[in-house]
């Protein structure tokens, strides 16, 4: 008899931010994901949640400061089992989706949850009355303004049936407009794209410092950079020197001795691996803003998660390097507030970097394929593995590697 071949179920936690109305990051929601043979769904939501208990939040939480929310969704079931007292209660907001009915046996549980010391919050209230029982319990309500058609008058009508002592979320806010808004409204927490999306300044001039950083960049970019430039940059800023030996010291060498030199550490990194290193952090420290913070993140990881997928895409023109650069300047029009073509007039880069990051051209589809992940988008996902050839189980690993990479690269690791 034939053995059944294995079969594995891929897991994915992907996390998406919320903001302060300072654009500084309150916490993240994870959203699961799912899926046998590279189709990506949720068929059961009790185990996805179970998932994310029991494996996702160490994953996904790996390198967060620890007054940093988490927001994890919860469907009848667990909430009935009081799944949420096995996370903690200082950083876990037990999130009650919006389709459980508030009947007693779940209104039990939370109401358990609740004088226990957690967080509640409601998801997607749009004032449905049968919701009510939540919201009046809720510590956090979560309205979606895409769903109440981001219409002013329908937001401040649904706002104003809300008791006084809850926190409002205002969630799929996708651009700076609607931002202010709905801050104006009196909001308090602000999830979605619009702090991916870039707010263009009408006559918006580069900073000397920006300037500088857009230089070195393009340096960066070059074929024939020299190591010796590289060295010299390096040497210019101790700064910079101080959080290269910090990476390499964390990042799994394995040195014997001390690095005393930027030329050294350099040597031991090799030349790509410390261009990388380099081109991040000059991107995180590009924009000093709170939201900034976040958009570098996201772009490292973008570039670090490229550069690994490149291999093993059916791209034939695929070059790692080149992938790195295109992740990582992707939301450079988002941080500097500028036309990305103004922004790509700075920079000295080959003309498949610049296609794809004008969203066109060969490898615009490996980009697509990693916003389809940083959003959840899980359907597009599965689309874009099929068509770029790439397996499911491999590439979620590759994206969960390069994130603790990222956080090594940026200092972000608790291992330090």
């Amino acid at each position: 008899m034939r053995a059944k071949p294995q079969t594995f179920e891929t897991m994915f936690i992907a996390r998406q931010p919320v903001f302060r109305q300072d654009e500084s990051v309150w916490g993240y929601e994870l959203l699961f994901r799912s899926g046998r043979n590279d189709v990506a769904v949720i068929n059961d939501e009790s185990q996805a949640t179970a998932s994310v208990i029991a494996d996702g939040l160490t994953l996904a939480t790996e390198g967060m400061s620890q007054d940093t929310r988490v927001l994890i969704n919860f469907p009848e079931k667990l909430l009935g089992e009081d799944a949420g007292f096995a996370l903690p209660k200082d950083r876990c907001v037990i999130e009650i989706l919006e389709h459980v009915r508030p009947d007693e046996k779940v209104l039990a549980a939370a109401r358990r949850l609740k004088d226990a010391g957690y967080t509640v919050a409601v998801d997607d209230f749009l004032g449905q009355e049968e919701l009510r029982p939540f919201v009046e319990l809720a510590d956090i309500v979560k309205l979606d303004i895409l769903a109440l058609g981001a219409d002013p008058a329908r937001i401040r009508k649904t706002l104003a049936t809300l008791p006084r002592h809850v926190t409002t979320l205002a969630e799929k806010v996708e651009d700076n407009k609607t931002f202010r808004l709905l801050r104006d409204m009196g909001f308090s927490l602000f999830q979605g794209f619009f702090f991916s999306r870039p707010e263009i300044i009408p006559g918006r001039k580069l900073t000397a410092v920006e300037t500088t950083k857009l230089q070195i960049l393009g340096e960066l970019a070059k074929p024939d950079f020299e190591p010796a430039r590289l060295a010299a940059i390096l040497q210019s800023d101790p700064n910079l020197t101080y959080r290269l030996f910090r990476f390499i010291n964390s990042a799994g060498f394995g040195l014997s001795t001390k690095i005393s030199s930027a030329k050294r550490a350099i040597d031991m990194m090799g030349m790509i691996r410390a261009k990388q290193w380099l081109r991040s952090v000059v991107i995180a420290d590009l924009n000093p803003s709170p939201r900034a913070g976040e958009l570098a993140y996201l772009a490292v990881h973008r570039a670090k998660f490229l550069e690994s997928v490149c291999s093993g895409s059916n791209k034939s023109e695929c070059e790692a390097d080149t992938l790195f650069m295109i992740g990582l300047f992707s939301l450079l029009d988002a941080m500097l507030g500028m036309n990305m073509r103004d922004v790509l007039k700075s920079l000295p880069l080959e003309e498949q970097v610049v296609s794809a990051l004008n969203g066109t051209g060969d490898l615009a589809e490996l980009l697509l394929l990693a916003k389809s992940y940083e959003r959840g988008q899980w359907t597009e996902t599965a689309q874009y593995l099929k068509k770029l050839s790439l397996n499911a189980f491999n590439t979620e690993l590759l994206y969960i590697q390069s994130r603790n990479w990222t956080q090594k690269a940026l200092g972000y690791s608790k291992s330090e």
